[in-house]
């Protein structure tokens, strides 16, 4: 019995855990732009932004994977 409810918690703590990775995913491809005003000059900020981009996506997909297999 103790077992089964162990289980079920550390069910619950990965999904959260996916759930903020998700969350940092998005919020990193919807604020790229603002970020990278932040971090780069204006000559670098295109292809960071870009690259924050995709970032996020891939981040997005690991917190997603966490969520479905979990």
């Amino acid at each position: 019995m103790i077992e089964k409810d162990v289980d079920i918690m550390g069910q619950i703590i990965l999904r959260l855990i996916g759930v903020l990775i998700l969350l940092v995913g998005v919020v990193l491809i919807y604020d790229a732009r603002v970020i990278t005003k932040k971090m780069f000059g204006f000559g670098d900020q295109n292809e960071a932004t870009s690259g924050f981009k995709i970032l996020g996506l891939l981040i997005s997909f690991v917190g997603a994977g966490i969520i479905y297999f979990c």
